[in-house]
């Protein structure tokens, strides 16, 4: 896809179509387990979300990044199973919103309608010290927010991979979504959205509380709650297996 409506996505597997939202403080690798889980029953997309990667940046805030993804599933395939992580979840979440003829069903995994005033604060403080000293200054506080002390004693490959990752991210498109997430309350339009979601939260998440999920599960008219055991930010990527088996279950 060219010009500035540039969304970079690559296409794995046959069968329904089943979109993959990557997280802030990731990118499309860090779906990448998920996706060869589904490629053999499915066709997965995997996008570069605007502004990473290959994708070229939309304008400020989430509905226009949330329009050019719904741009990208309809030049694509639509109506789709939308999955998002983080970040991706809020824009997968956004596109539902504005866009709910695209979105067959909806897997959002780390996700809320709200964030508390701490959480608010902590989206800031990331931009702040960011646009003063670089992503390398934070990337260490990041990777706490993706990642339990256990899953990081444990895969330092992992780790090393996913920070090094999230350096390479435009510092202004990181700082636009730290703004975007620190303003977002979508909990009065959630609850006219008739599109049947699955929510998925780790137990020991902390960018994400497990309160935020419990609550957007409750004000969705048609919603499944799933706690992971174990698990932190990135679900996807810790436990691929678990996620895999819900979203079959839960997709058809």
């Amino acid at each position: 896809m060219g010009g500035q409506q540039q969304v970079s996505v690559r296409a794995l597997g046959i069968g329904q179509p089943v979109w993959l939202f990557h997280s802030l403080l990731a990118d499309a690798g860090s779906c990448l387990l998920l996706a060869q889980r589904l490629r053999l029953g499915y066709r997965v997309l995997l996008p570069d979300l605007p502004g990473f990667g290959g994708s070229a940046p939309a304008g400020p805030g989430l509905d226009a990044v949330a329009d050019r993804m719904a741009t990208a599933l309809e030049r694509e395939t639509a109506p789709a199973v939308v999955f998002g992580n983080g970040y991706g979840s809020f824009v997968a979440l956004v596109l539902a919103l504005r866009r709910p003829d695209l979105v067959r069903r909806l897997v959002l995994a780390g996700t809320g309608a709200a964030f508390s005033a701490q959480g608010r604060a902590a989206f800031r403080s990331m931009a702040e010290a960011a646009g003063e000293r670089g992503l390398a200054a934070i990337a260490d506080m990041a990777m706490r927010r993706l990642f339990s002390p256990e899953f990081q004693e444990r895969n330092p490959a992992v780790l090393a991979e996913r920070r090094a990752r999230f350096i390479e991210t435009r510092l202004g498109v990181f700082r636009g979504a730290c703004e975007a997430l620190a303003t977002l309350d979508l909990r009065d339009a959630v609850r006219g959205l008739e599109v049947p979601t699955l929510v998925m939260v780790g137990e020991q998440d902390e960018a994400t509380p497990p309160a935020m999920a419990r609550e957007l599960a409750s004000l969705l008219p048609d919603a499944r709650l799933l706690e992971l055991p174990g698990c932190a930010h990135v679900a996807q990527l810790q436990a691929p297996d678990t996620v895999f088996e819900a979203m079959r279950d839960f997709v058809g």
